[in-house]
């Protein structure tokens, strides 16, 4: 097996262990800096640029979760994964919850170990291409054009699996989770099949509706992040996500990134007129993106977020199908809103057995 090539920090205190692992790694591509403590581990991090630190949790001098609380006051985003064994795995999950990107359980399987690694560095690359694209945002429009024009020329000869990749970046960039995006393209999928809608046009929006929110990779912190209400100013500058999310997926000749560029510009129209970017009414606004929009809206109320608290199924379609002042039946496509009705208690069965 090869990985993509990256540079991390093992720690071991057990010599056979440190060397054996050291070993798969570096045969699968890894440049890895072996190291038997959490102090000389913190050295290396100290000199040395790194994408990633692997380190077991239970260590006599420095454990690996008192390593992880040293990484994180100076670092934020560098992965870090835990070994441990199973009697340790409530310490492991707890040190997630503290900023530990992944845990491997001993004995692993070198397979597990390697994918656990490449899925690391994986996130790192992403953080650095964020950053890159934060700094980005603050250049001229003539820049950002010529970089969406580079991002173009890789899209369009993606497959589906970096299709995945792609949905994967921009997830990490806010509160939705993978599961998040697995949901919407089944609730679109599930949606477009009650109107008896082409096999191929269900498949389709299936994988293309997960990327309805790829352009947030052009939001910054700031404002994706905020714990409070946006601003006017912040608000308007949310809704660019639509055009930059278009932007990243427009020239394809894939019919599902077609279906995909069309949702991410238009899955926050509604039916009234009174969405955006375009404020398109009724059918002006294409069939997918409203497909999209209504169950976009299902999974979001369903959801815990920093400004409101997850919703039951009821309450949920009790807002989509009634309104609750915010939300407004008038929104959505008729046709579309009586299907929910039809299909909301598949809605149900799908969230709870796709759970966060």
């Amino acid at each position: 097996m090869r990985t993509k090539s990256g540079k991390i920090v093992l720690v071991d205190d057990d010599q056979y262990v440190l060397d054996s692992t050291a070993t798969l790694l570096r045969i699968s591509g890894v440049d890895v800096t072996a190291v038997d403590s959490g102090e000389k581990a913190l050295t290396a991090l100290a000199t040395g640029r790194y994408d990633l630190v692997l380190t077991d949790v239970n260590m006599p001098s420095m454990t690996g979760i008192e390593l992880l609380r040293c990484i994180r006051e100076k670092d934020e985003e560098l992965p870090v994964i835990l070994m441990t064994a199973y009697a340790e795995l409530n310490i492991a999950v707890s040190a997630v919850k503290e900023g530990a990107f992944d845990f491997i359980i001993k004995p692993y399987s070198p397979a597990h170990l390697v994918h656990a690694v490449e899925k690391g560095i994986r996130f790192g690359h992403l953080k650095e291409l964020e950053k890159n694209y934060k700094n980005e945002l603050e250049m001229t429009v003539a820049k950002r054009t010529l970089e969406l024009a580079d991002a173009l020329t890789q899209l369009r000869s993606m497959s589906e699996e970096t299709i995945a990749r792609l949905t994967n970046a921009a997830e990490l960039r806010d509160e939705d989770t993978g599961k998040h995006i697995s949901r919407i393209g089944i609730f679109a999928a599930r949606l477009a099949d009650s109107l008896g809608a082409d096999p191929d046009f269900v498949s389709n929006i299936r994988i293309a509706s997960a990327m309805h929110d790829v352009g947030k990779i052009g939001i910054p912190d700031s404002v994706l992040l905020k714990d409070g209400p946006l601003t006017p100013e912040e608000f308007t500058l949310m809704k660019t996500h639509t055009v930059v999310g278009r932007k990243i997926l427009a020239g394809s000749s894939f019919p599902m990134l077609q279906m995909a560029e069309t949702i991410a510009l238009s899955h926050h129209e509604r039916w009234d007129g009174t969405g955006y970017p375009q404020g398109l009414k009724g059918a002006e606004s294409p069939l997918e993106a409203r497909i999209v929009m209504i169950v976009d809206q299902y999974d979001a109320l369903r959801s815990k977020r920093v400004y409101k608290p997850a919703f039951s199924h009821e309450k949920t379609c009790s807002i989509i199908l009634e309104g609750d002042g915010r939300s407004m039946p008038a929104h959505f496509d008729p046709e579309l809103h009586e299907a929910f009705r039809r299909v909301s208690a598949d809605f149900e069965a799908i969230y709870e057995a796709n759970r966060d």
